[in-house]
């Protein structure tokens, strides 16, 4: 299948072409040729208004909840959003039923995605069942194709197995990915300790939760010189906490959440179960420091924590809901509307090249004879959310029917063009 795109920014400052207009013609898996006006007949041709191009997008850390919990999303549902954001590759947390903490399960999930729009990467447990106890088989995971290792939505507790665990990924230059959530510090709380959790009148999880648990995970890092991503970081003392380790030379990296990004703990004052969330919104003060993070480089990588729930448990009394809320559809959308300042370069880091250099992901670029790994977007049009344009199988997200800056126009990979409505 040809497909030519007409006049689109090139954003890629690995790519020849950065920032010039151009047409790119696309056979089959790869890009053909790109020049300032390409002639030639295609399947598709494709031209929008204020259209821009870069390599795929990379996100580290998604739930999509197949096998076991298929009533919130499946595979396919969760692929068809994360094309719809945008996103050519997702990593896949393994909490599901059964646990990711095998080869078999492994190898489940990535056969299982072939003909999916997206490639989906399977991260594998840290411990097995998740239980926190003993170390999964790590080893047998990452050959059978997990990206890397986590507990996923739940943290390891214990210091010492964290230890071990960071000690048993050196052997294969592994990385581990951890929320930091020490749950033994506000183990009832249901939104961030502060003033507003006092005038609600909800007991509150304090940043120090947070806080402590990248201070030990740092410390572990700093005696084994493994590696480690720290993702959902929510406060400014993290964020100061993984920027002195990163200038005394540890291998750690971190990713923000959007809606970290694009919503404080005041947004809570009304009990908006999808803005229950683990780790919870900050104070305006944090993601004040969120943003500049983001903008500076202290962060490496944006992460949509796409974490879908049905209906029974987000329609309820704000102390049963479950935490979590849709991401992937609007997480590009979002940041644009919350940093407008967002350079080119620095976006394709954050949703693309960091992660790719983080996890050991094949390097992209825009240029004649690579393979076509393609991210269509606008930062100029709007995306408008609604129940018809969601891709997911739940509809947990307060942006529903909220306009937002910048619009995703599809993605292409696999040699397919999938385009959004």
């Amino acid at each position: 299948m040809k497909i030519l795109i007409s006049q689109v920014k090139i954003t890629d400052p690995l790519s020849p072409f950065n920032g010039s207009v151009k047409d790119i013609l696309i056979d089959d898996h790869h890009i053909s040729k790109i020049a300032d006006k390409i002639s030639e007949k295609a399947d598709i041709q494709l031209q929008e208004k204020d259209l821009q191009v870069s390599p795929g997008w990379v996100d580290p850390f998604v739930h999509f909840c197949d096998p076991g919990y298929e009533f919130k999303e499946t595979l396919d549902t969760g692929a068809a959003a994360a094309a719809a954001g945008g996103f050519t590759r997702v990593f896949t947390l393994p909490d599901t039923q059964p646990v990711t903490d095998n080869k078999a399960q492994v190898e489940y999930i990535a056969q299982r995605a072939v003909s999916l729009p997206v490639t989906i990467h399977p991260i594998g447990t840290v411990t097995k069942k998740k239980e926190g106890k003993e170390l999964a088989e790590m080893y047998d995971m990452r050959n059978s194709g997990a990206i890397a290792f986590s507990d996923g939505l739940e943290p390891v507790q214990s210091a010492g197995l964290f230890l071990k665990a960071l000690q048993y990924v050196k052997a294969f230059d592994g990385v581990l990915v951890q929320i930091p959530i020490d749950k033994s510090i506000g183990a009832g709380g249901l939104m961030n300790e502060g003033i507003i959790s006092t005038r609600l009148g909800l007991p509150g999880l304090p940043a120090i939760a947070e806080e402590l648990m990248i201070r030990r995970d740092l410390e572990l890092l700093r005696y084994t010189q493994s590696k480690l991503h720290i993702t959902a970081v929510s406060t400014q003392k993290s964020l100061e906490l993984i920027k002195a380790a990163k200038q005394d030379g540890l291998q750690v990296t971190c990713s923000v959440t959007p809606y970290h990004l694009f919503f404080s703990d005041e947004h809570m004052q009304r009990y908006d179960t999808n803005l229950k969330l683990n780790p919870p919104l900050r104070s305006k003060a944090d993601v004040l420091a969120l943003r500049k993070a983001v903008l500076d480089g202290t962060v490496d990588c944006l992460a949509s924590h796409h974490l879908p729930q049905d209906w029974d448990h987000k329609t309820c009394e704000f102390e049963y809901a479950l935490p979590g809320m849709l991401g992937l559809q609007t997480l590009f959308a979002v940041v644009n509307e919350v940093l407008p300042e967002l350079t080119d370069a620095r976006l394709v880091q954050l949703l693309g090249s960091n992660a790719r250099a983080i996890f050991a992901l094949p390097p992209v670029t825009i240029a004649e004879g690579a393979e076509a790994e393609l991210s269509l977007f606008s930062k100029k049009e709007n995306t408008l959310l609604t129940k018809a344009t969601i891709r997911s199988k739940s509809a947990n997200t307060p942006f529903l029917d909220k306009p937002l800056k910048g619009k995703v126009f599809g993605i292409i990979h696999k040699g397919k063009l999938s385009l959004n409505n």
